[in-house]
């Protein structure tokens, strides 16, 4: 799966949770991975406090990301990952329901108004 070069990511805060995010990975699931609370990972994740070192590295191991980018935003960004795409997935075929359902409600209403306009005026 292909990279994309980082643009700068503001915070070590908001890459540890961006990395989570695109790693389709919970809170829960990377603190236990860690050995850590959850409530020490978002402390991690809102700036309130920031990994030791070697917690870090075990972070960028299990968050697929090298430790310079969550560090500084260096190098390497989270590839999107599956889950993200599951999720894209999910929402295309949501929407292609609707488009259908949509289809039926408009030949429905059609179907009704060629109806009445019949009952108002036999002869158009």
């Amino acid at each position: 799966m292909a990279r994309r070069k980082a643009s700068k990511p503001s915070t070590t805060a908001d890459r540890v949770k961006s990395a989570r995010e695109a790693a389709g990975l919970s809170t829960a699931q990377v603190a236990r991975r860690l050995g850590v609370t959850t409530r020490t990972l978002a402390s991690w994740e809102n700036g309130r406090s920031a990994p030791r070192a070697n917690r870090l590295f075990m972070l960028a191991g299990v968050l697929d990301v090298t430790p310079t980018w969550l560090i500084g935003g260096e190098g390497t960004v989270p590839p999107g990952g599956r889950h993200e795409i599951a999720l894209l997935k999910g929402e295309l075929k949501r929407l292609r329901s609707h488009h259908d359902e949509m289809g039926r409600l408009i030949e429905r209403i059609e179907s009704s108004l060629d109806t009445l306009a019949q009952k108002i005026d036999p002869d158009s």
